[in-house]
């Protein structure tokens, strides 16, 4: 029999599942439940997941709270379009904005100090991915993304957006800066 002829019995479906076939079912299904499973542990245990909080805003307010940051804390601007670098102290809460098409502001952080990280989308869904660190974060337009960092190695981390934006997504690249 090919693709092309039709089967020898027109019900095929009420020809009896071979043994193999069985075999193959029975581990298909064993193997997904233990996945299914494995899961949390590796949410909880393996930490390849961040757990972040995430509260409803508005972009005129998250862009209130950020401005208010980036007028209290920045110490010099950078690069063409003159992007604030911010320096706030450990222990503080710090904000970045996606927006066509960048992330705003660039950050200035001391390695070994934790700070909690809020993100937030004003206009499109946008993709945090903090590279070299591979830490990949949805960012949602109306949410605000809340989560404990502590930067270890010093360096310039690009910050890209991995959820295309539009025509000028692969231009949409932050910067945050780890010092001692």
């Amino acid at each position: 029999m090919t693709s092309l002829s039709p089967p020898d019995q027109k019900v095929w479906w009420k020809k009896p599942i071979d043994r193999a076939e069985l075999i193959w079912i029975f581990i298909v299904v064993i193997w997904g439940i233990i996945l299914t499973l494995m899961m949390p542990l590796w949410h909880i245990f393996g930490e390849q997941n961040l757990s972040t909080e995430t509260y409803r805003t508005t972009p005129q307010r998250y862009m209130e709270k950020t401005q208010a940051f980036v007028d209290q804390y920045t110490v010099r601007t950078e690069g063409d379009r003159q992007f604030p670098v911010v320096a706030p102290p450990a222990g503080e809460d710090i904000y970045m904005v996606a927006r066509l098409w960048d992330w705003w502001p660039i950050l200035e952080l001391k390695q070994g100090q934790s700070y909690r990280l809020h993100l937030n989308s004003i206009d499109w869904n946008h993709g945090f991915s903090l590279q070299p660190a591979n830490l990949n974060i949805q960012v949602l337009p109306g949410y605000e993304h809340v989560l404990t960092i502590t930067p270890n190695a010093t360096g310039e981390y690009s910050v890209i957006c991995n959820e295309y934006c539009g025509i000028n997504h692969h231009n949409m690249v932050g910067k945050i800066y780890v010092v001692e």
